[in-house]
């Protein structure tokens, strides 16, 4: 196995960092990682801020539910998904851009702002360092849109502490690969029971470790998608220029 499947196979979310500094060197390589990431139809629909300022980094913090990680760690990126941009280049070739009218637009755009934020943290996780991708940065949009000076037709999709970790997390399982590659055609027999093994695998985990706090897999979720969780999403985005007229 190759040091690039090694690093993918031993993913973790580290939410315990050093104040040691990034080198320069460090973060230009993340974020060059990120920008030569793949977009739709070449669009490069997606801006990277990178947020190094300890005081920012504390807003920050807070706008995302209290995260404490990202005011500990040395560097803050938040992925943007930007039609700005495109916006501005459609009306040098004077065309109007309509694209951001609908949903198709914030799938391609969410998609593309994945991919960016995935290499970044491979990229990172290569030279040593650790990570924590963000979505909390959705919590409070509108006040994230003003603490970074975001423009019409641009929205925070997610963020990602980067730094050297303190103490390092554990390899949390998976469900059982039979949950997600599917050969041919979604395949639901023994989903089921592939979830209840998983449950009792998670609630293993967490007593293996020392966490009395941890919750199997369908209590953990549900805390989650037993409601619409960041609600100011939809209205923000509204007011962001990106509607579904189409």
């Amino acid at each position: 196995m190759n040091d690039v499947l090694t690093t993918l196979f031993n993913h973790k979310s580290d939410r315990s960092f050093l104040s040691k500094p990034i080198s320069n060197e460090l973060l230009d390589n993340v974020v060059k990682a990120a920008y030569h990431a793949p977009t739709s139809i070449n669009s490069q629909q997606v801006s990277v801020i990178v947020v190094q300022d300890q005081e920012r980094r504390q807003r920050l913090s807070k706008l995302c539910g209290g995260q404490p990680w990202i005011a500990q760690a040395p560097v803050f990126l938040v992925f943007v998904f930007d039609m700005n941009k495109t916006k501005l280049g459609m009306q040098m070739v004077n065309q109007e851009q309509k694209a951001q009218q609908s949903i198709e637009s914030i799938i391609s755009g969410s998609t593309d702002v994945g991919i960016a934020l995935t290499s970044a943290l491979v990229a990172a996780h290569s030279q040593g360092l650790g990570g924590v991708p963000i979505g909390g940065i959705r919590l409070h949009p509108q006040e994230v849109i003003d603490e970074l000076q975001l423009p019409e037709n641009t929205f925070a999709i997610a963020g990602l502490s980067l730094g050297y970790v303190d103490k390092p997390a554990h390899i949390k399982p998976r469900l059982p690969m039979a949950t997600f590659r599917h050969e041919e055609h979604y395949q639901s027999e023994n989903l089921n029971e592939n979830i209840q093994q998983y449950n009792q695998t998670l609630r293993d985990h967490w007593q293996t470790i020392g966490r009395s706090d941890g919750e199997d897999w369908s209590h953990s979720i549900s805390g989650y998608y037993a409601r619409v969780y960041y609600p100011d999403v939809a209205p923000t985005l509204i007011k962001q220029g990106f509607t579904n007229k189409f």
